[in-house]
């Protein structure tokens, strides 16, 4: 549908608004660049880059020669530790103009690790921290890149300026102006004169395309700032791995804890509690096997019946931990498996030439076994959908039913749950269940086959 717009123009030169507030550019941006305020901020940023990267570089550089000096005394790794430390209180207020300036928002590196408090650990704890000398790193690399940029920033800036305002100098300045050019005011004495209007036509065109330029080249030149901030004053890749993996680890800890609670739980309250009924019932038909055999005979058929419902739930128990069928014939005969117990009609469509691992494929299994649940339980759907293929290295997993919809990830919800179990082995679960549905889960493993 065709965008209506408002009568008129909205505040600030060179926008108009919609009806729905959205601002809409009449000026391309090669126009807009040198008067939008972010092309400013880069500027800025850019110029206070050279002051603060010579006082890093002067700071590391002295302090890191001290130390070094020092060593052949018991002040060298102190001082050492002092100067990591502060190139650290350095690399946070970098990480706070280029958040400020340049709209970069970086995570703060890893903390220190001390195994023991006191001061020595402290000294230990900064010299062995990989993030401290990367601040290190970026003092040193800063400072050239820095004056570089500095000096390309402010010579293009200037020149666009100086040139596309050439023609008020001679306002500015008129004593300069010729006497022999065009006469814009005044008598032959005190007046204003253009030398040559081709030239100063000329010079302010090319002032012009150099002012258009500029801030795509300062941008240019941030975009190397960005890069280092965040490479080497941001917390490493390893190091966030690591930590991915430690809460990874807490979550797959924390499922397994819960997972055996719940078998302890069903074998406990359900077979379990079968059988010792079922035993205390053949005790009884044993006791009345010789007063009254019918008696004892009808115990025995209820026994039995007893054994029959023991035994199915410990079929669903096992197949809760692990279906046979999923090991023996793969995910198409096991998720069909699943569909037929499924109180809607459910069509299932596995495209795999070859089977994932088996950790996965148990995964997989689970997942859509949990959202099929969902289904019967919450989505009042009247039929659903289940497609499993591979992309790359990925296995892709695909849930849609045509319920009310209105589910989430939520904290606390069985949605939550799952999304965190797959994103323990770098899975990735997305809903989306607008109200009213239809609802589309879809879920994304590693192969690892």
């Amino acid at each position: 549908m065709a965008t209506q717009y408002g009568q008129g123009y909205g505040p600030g030169y060179g926008h108009r608004y919609d009806y729905d507030g959205e601002r809409r550019h009449r000026l391309p941006a090669a126009l807009r660049a040198p008067f939008e305020a972010r092309s400013w901020r880069e500027f800025g940023y850019v110029l206070l880059s050279l002051p603060i990267s010579i006082l890093m570089f002067v700071f590391t550089v002295t302090m890191l020669s001290l130390g070094a000096g020092l060593l052949v005394t018991f002040l060298g790794v102190p001082v050492l530790a002092a100067a990591l430390a502060g190139c650290r209180g350095l690399g946070m207020l970098e990480r706070a103009r280029a958040r400020g300036l340049l709209g970069l928002e970086v995570a703060e590196p890893e903390p220190l690790r001390m195994r023991k408090p006191g001061v020595m650990a402290w000294v230990g704890a900064v010299l062995k921290s990989g993030a401290s000398w990367r601040h290190v790193l970026y003092a040193l690399l800063h400072f050239p890149w820095a004056v570089f940029s500095f000096v390309v920033g402010v010579t293009f800036w200037s020149i666009g300026w100086s040139l596309l305002t050439y023609p008020l100098w001679f306002w500015v300045f008129p004593m300069y102006a010729g006497q022999s050019g065009i006469q814009l005011y005044g008598d032959a004495h005190h007046g204003i004169y253009l030398d040559n209007p081709f030239e100063i036509t000329v010079t302010a065109l090319v002032g012009l395309l150099f002012t258009l330029a500029t801030p795509w080249i300062v941008r240019a030149l941030t975009m190397v700032d960005r890069l280092l901030v965040y490479g080497l004053l941001g917390p490493s890749r390893l190091s966030a791995r690591v930590v991915e993996l430690e809460s990874d680890r807490g979550v797959v800890v924390d499922t397994a804890a819960a997972d055996l609670r719940r078998i302890e739980r069903d074998l406990h309250d359900g077979a379990q509690a079968r059988l010792v009924s079922l035993a205390m019932d053949l005790g009884l038909a044993k006791e009345k096997l010789a007063e009254d055999p019918h008696s004892a005979a009808r115990m025995v058929a209820e026994a039995h019946g007893e054994v029959k419902t023991a035994l199915q739930e410990l079929r669903d128990l096992a197949r809760g931990i692990h279906p046979a069928v999923l090991t023996d014939r793969g995910l198409d005969a096991a998720l069909s498996a699943v569909a037929s117990r499924c109180t809607v009609p459910v069509r299932v469509e596995v495209d795999l030439t070859h089977r994932p691992a088996p950790a996965i494929e148990g995964i997989a299994y689970f997942t859509v076994s949990e959202l099929l649940q969902n289904i019967s339980k919450h989505a009042r759907a009247t039929s659903a959908s289940v497609d499993v293929w591979r992309t790359d290295d990925r296995l892709m997993l695909q849930v849609v039913d045509d319920g009310v919809g209105g589910a989430g990830v939520t904290g606390g919800s069985g949605l939550a749950g799952l999304a965190e179990r797959l994103d323990a082995v770098d899975g990735i679960l997305v809903v989306d269940s607008p109200p009213g549905g239809p609802t589309r889960v879809t879920a994304e493993l590693p192969w690892r086959g």
